[in-house]
C-alpha cells in the first residue's frame, strides 16, 4: 500500500535541518525500500525548505507512523506536523517515471 506523507517544518528552524541533514540522508538511504520517493518542498525555487513530500510503501498507517518516528528530522523536532493519506495511482497502466 502507498501513502502520501506531507510534512510541514517548524518555522525558522533551518538550524535543525542543517544540523541533522547528514543523519537524515543516511536514514533515507537505509529506508529506501519504504520511502519510494521524497524531497523537500519550497515556496520558491531559491527558498529554504518548508517541509517535504514523500511516497511511502507500508502495510498500514501504523507502520508509516513507526517509520517516521525514527527519522532524525522528526526525532530532533524539525517537523511541526505531518499528514498521512493512502494514495493510489489514477492510471495504473500508465508510466510513472520521474526525473
Amino acid at each position: 500500500m502507498l501513502f502520501m506523507v506531507r510534512f510541514t517544518d517548524q518555522p525558522d528552524r533551518l538550524d535543525i535541518r542543517q544540523a541533522h541533514i547528514a543523519a537524515h540522508m543516511e536514514w533515507l538511504g537505509l529506508h529506501a525500500a519504504q520511502v519510494r520517493i521524497g524531497g523537500p518542498l519550497r515556496e520558491t525555487p531559491e527558498g529554504n525548505p518548508v517541509g517535504a513530500l514523500w511516497l511511502v510503501e507500508a502495510a498500514s498507517r501504523a507502520e508509516v507512523d513507526a517509520l517516521l518516528a525514527t527519522d532524525p528530522f522528526w526525532v530532533n523536532g524539525l517537523r511541526a506536523s505531518v499528514e498521512i493519506l493512502e494514495w493510489r495511482k489514477a492510471v495504473p497502466a500508465g508510466p510513472a517515471t520521474i526525473g
